[in-house]
């Protein structure tokens, strides 16, 4: 809960028992209690912002006001003695009542990211960027070309007069989009907006270092490209510049700078069959992306400072898989890190990667027996044969085995699935894994990424893999022998 928020919440708890008890020691005007109510309420609407998680206070608030209009002023104090039962019951209310304004909250928290731990600033820009070389398939207009909305995360200087990003830019439009993922209706995730990060709009590109290598970021399908905001903020501030890419019709939403909102285009697609195919387009937005760094590195913003011959990749999921097929395909792709992705797309060389790779495992993903006690259920859910799920189960513990081959990192953190690798357990304890914490989650992700890069990216390798192995022996972080 924010400062007022938790301000209103108590006053309205400790002036209903001071009201229900009366104590010796109290003494207040029932018409300085509404205004102490009113003015509390107000300054939380004003300083903190309205959200329907505060809508239990809000009634509250009312009730009590109207209460303390209505009924008349007693002169005789509550015999402690002598406490009736309407008294008591009065007591176990407001502590219910308690409960149900702090829940929502609670459960829907408007929470905060941790600083990033780097010694520079992160500044951050958007852009829009048009490929005149595809077609647009998903758009109705029949000569629509393929657009994306691509943010850029960098070590800035000055930031002093510039504003802090907000998080999401258009939330309105990414909370639709995710209500198709998650089992949240979108308006309860309206506070998003009012969550901010450490980034700072448009500040100018720090001149400590000549250039600054780059790492591309691809979310997974149903993400958007700020759903690692977490991580993408660490390794800016760490001296990389992060580019995120909105793969427009797969994001949660995508909205242009003329105001046309794209949102998740559910397409259903299941299988490496179809969505092995699929990924062919998102290895070409990440291919024209890279096509347009090299022209970005000629505008004056970013003059001759980014190294494009520096450049790593990662992503969850889907985007996890597209690293994985640009660590294959471009060269100048040097190294990648996919987060709990199957491997769609071509297979692994026989032999492995020929480039560094980590693959990182949610505990839950890759466990055989979760795998069987949910396999009746998507059975029935989608119509499916179990020898379908078994053969892909098979498949890609295969396909995972073999990205490895040739020296390929792999890790798995305890306690974590397939969302640990994103904000999204930041959004809700309800959406969380079970009994696993997301910020010490979050750490772990955030310093085996820069150790990775680090080592293989940017060269310097100021902390070793096999340190953070020894630091965190639960995560199993293992490079098998080629």
């Amino acid at each position: 809960m924010r400062l007022f928020d938790i301000v209103l919440v108590l006053l309205i708890f400790i002036l209903a028992n001071l009201f229900i008890w009366k104590p010796r020691f109290f003494e207040m005007p029932r018409l300085f209690a509404i205004a102490l109510l009113f003015i509390a309420t107000i300054l939380q609407f004003a300083l903190d912002g309205y959200r329907w998680q505060m809508v239990p206070a809000y009634i509250t608030v009312i009730a009590m006001i109207l209460f303390l209009s209505i009924t008349r002023k007693k002169r005789e104090r509550t015999d402690r003695r002598k406490i009736g039962w309407k008294t008591s019951l009065w007591t176990i209310m407001s502590l219910f009542l308690l409960g149900m304004m702090v829940a929502p909250s609670f459960l829907m928290p408007v929470f905060t990211f941790e600083k990033p731990t780097g010694p520079y600033q992160v500044g951050t820009t958007v852009l829009h960027w048009t490929d005149l070389d595809r077609k647009e398939e998903n758009a109705s207009e029949p000569n629509a070309y393929r657009e994306l909305m691509v943010q850029l995360w960098y070590p800035a200087d000055t930031t002093e007069s510039k504003p802090v990003e907000p998080y999401i830019l258009h939330v309105k439009a990414v909370t639709k989009g995710l209500e198709k993922a998650l089992s949240f209706p979108s308006w309860t995730l309206d506070h998003l907006s009012l969550i901010d990060s450490h980034s700072f709009t448009n500040a100018s590109l720090s001149n400590d270092q000549k250039q600054y290598p780059v790492l591309i970021f691809s979310h997974g399908l149903t993400g958007f490209r700020n759903q690692n905001t977490f991580q993408v903020e660490e390794l800016a501030s760490h001296g990389y510049i992060v580019v995120g890419i909105d793969h427009a019709y797969d994001a949660a939403a995508t909205v242009y700078p003329d105001g046309r909102e794209i949102l998740l285009k559910k397409n259903n697609l299941s299988g490496f069959s179809e969505l092995g195919s699929h990924i062919t387009l998102w290895v070409d937005d990440v291919t024209f992306v890279l096509d347009q760094l090299e022209q970005l590195n000629a505008q004056p913003e970013f003059k001759d400072h980014i190294d494009l011959t520096r450049i790593g990749m990662f992503g969850h999921s889907y985007g996890g898989a597209t690293a994985a097929q640009m660590l294959m395909k471009d060269s100048r792709i040097r190294a990648a890190m996919n987060m709990d992705g199957t491997l769609y797309g071509d297979p692994p060389p026989d032999d492995g990667f020929a480039k560094p790779y980590l693959q990182m495992n949610g505990e839950q993903s890759i466990d055989r027996t979760v795998f069987e006690n949910s396999l009746d259920k998507a059975v029935a859910q989608s119509g499916k044969s179990k020898a379908y799920y078994e053969s892909f189960w098979e498949e890609s513990a295969e396909r995972r085995n073999l990205a490895l081959k040739n020296g390929g990192y792999t890790m798995t953190i305890p306690k974590t699935s397939h969302m640990s690798f994103t904000d999204f357990h930041l959004f809700s304890p309800l959406l969380s894994a079970k009994k696993a914490q997301p910020r010490e989650v979050h750490q772990i992700i955030n310093e085996v990424s820069l150790a990775f890069f680090d080592q293989y990216v940017k060269g310097t390798g100021k902390t070793e893999m096999s340190d953070l192995s020894d630091k965190y022996p639960q995560i199993h972080l293992e490079q098998p022998s080629r």
